[in-house]
């Protein structure tokens, strides 16, 4: 039987907090639970009061454990990109005290990711992630796992992700206030490109947006890395102020005309379809046509969108082969991709989660940060737990290993045995004997 993880992952959205339960066998997610409320404390995705938040995301995590009936200690925390900085990380380390190579272990791995942590940061920043890029043993480049090989020097070449201290500081409190432990961060565009993104599409260069409640993220991936990240602090929250101010409604009625009359491009919306709006100070509801609806979402949408290509522009990144990816909760306004396409000048396609009960966008960040954090590999995870100061004990880790193997030996050795005394001979084994766009954003 494959090894069964259970991840849990919060998703501390302007517009909801999510809460995704799901177990991991053989690489493949299943999702066992989701909750979500309205988001309280927030303000274009920053948190601006603790206590606020850690009641919502406490409630959410007791209901996904009521549904579930696991018991959730620690979750893995989405940070966003605001003022999210890219750079490189490298460290160092003598492997062996003496001239003697020796075998590289986990504990060498986690020390290596902690030289390279050991950078100078400015002042109010703080890493939320860092990720290696390769390895190198006594010159020996382009290793992805050193563990089991022998050498004296033992570096890493990686990419650490920086953010303001508040923001982490602040999701950190309304995690530990609603009773739980931080386990790891993962910086949100991070996830989502490596989740709704082909392996070509990673490769060869794609941008990813998200349009969400509180801000619009866009997001470079390229040679499978997140390169280039860009916030914009206009979203969905500010096309339903829109509606509210124009046609004089509260925001609770605009939110729900977005969504059920809502049409991205004015040009193939109809002025003869109408719907009735309750008008504030009025007690008669007024007719209003959704081509009258559209242009009014157009114009937001249009300035966002314009926004976002002047800072992508600046790169050339919507050169890219991929075009544009895309998603969150916004991006189900029929008619944005059509939108998308005339002013970004590319190829768009819109991303929707697959899991069931998760179809639509508006959960691709979640299901993205449980997604990341269950195929991460064993290197990745032993350098994220330098981070999170969660260090091996190497003898208690090679005492674990030495009493496996002996055990393993005996085992083999009895079956051996018992297959030689029914003469059955025993069976011997026989032996069995990417450049293009390297350098960008680089």
């Amino acid at each position: 039987m494959g090894r069964t993880k259970l991840f849990g992952c919060l998703d501390i959205g302007t517009t909801t907090i999510k809460v995704i339960v799901a177990e991991y066998v053989n690489r493949e997610m299943n999702v066992i639970g989701v909750a979500s409320n309205r988001s309280e404390g927030l303000s274009r995705g920053v948190i601006i009061d603790i206590d606020r938040v850690a009641e919502t995301i406490k409630k959410t995590v007791e209901e996904v454990e009521q549904k579930t009936n696991v018991h959730i200690d620690s979750i893995v925390l989405g940070i966003p990109a605001n003022q999210l900085k890219i750079e490189p990380a490298t460290g160092m380390i003598s492997v062996s005290d003496n001239s003697q190579s020796r075998e590289i272990t986990d504990r060498d791995v986690q020390d290596v990711a902690n030289a390279a942590l050991m950078q100078n940061l400015p002042p109010k920043r703080e890493v939320i992630s860092i990720f290696a890029n390769e390895f190198i043993v006594d010159g020996f480049d382009e290793i992805k796992d050193p563990r089991g090989m022998v050498g004296l020097r033992l570096e890493m070449r990686g990419t650490m992700y920086t953010g303001p201290q508040t923001i982490i500081h602040n999701a950190t409190k309304a995690v530990e206030y609603a009773g739980l432990k931080v386990a790891d961060y993962v910086v949100e565009p991070m996830a989502i490109g490596q989740t709704v993104l082909n392996d070509g599409e990673q490769d060869f260069g794609t941008v990813v947006i998200d349009v969400g409640g509180g801000q619009t993220t866009a997001a470079v991936i390229h040679d499978h890395k997140l390169k280039f990240t860009y916030v914009d602090q206009e979203a969905g929250d500010f096309i339903t102020k829109d509606i509210s101010v124009v046609l004089n409604t509260s925001m609770e009625d605009a939110e729900k005309i977005k969504r059920n009359y809502g049409f991205a491009d004015s040009s193939s919306a109809s002025d003869e379809d109408k719907f009735l709006v309750k008008v504030v100070g009025q007690d008669d509801k007024v007719q209003v046509d959704e081509k009258y609806l559209s242009e009014i979402i157009e114009a937001r949408l249009k300035q966002i969108f314009e926004n976002v290509k002047n800072a992508l522009d600046k790169y050339s990144a919507l050169d890219l082969p991929g075009g544009v990816v895309l998603t969150g909760g916004t991006s189900a306004i029929p008619g944005i991709k059509e939108l998308a396409e005339d002013i970004l000048e590319t190829h768009v396609r819109i991303y929707v989660p697959e899991q069931i009960g998760l179809r639509h966008p508006e959960f691709t960040t979640s299901v993205s940060l449980i997604t990341y954090s269950g195929k991460q590999t064993e290197i990745q995870g032993l350098v994220k737990d330098a981070l999170m100061g969660n260090m091996v004990d190497q003898k208690k880790f090679d005492q674990e290993e030495d009493n496996r193997w002996h055990k393993k030996k005996i085992n083999k050795e009895d079956k051996d045995k018992e297959s030689f005394k029914v003469g059955e001979p025993l069976k011997k084994s026989a032996s069995n004997v990417k450049d293009f766009f390297k350098n960008f954003f680089d």
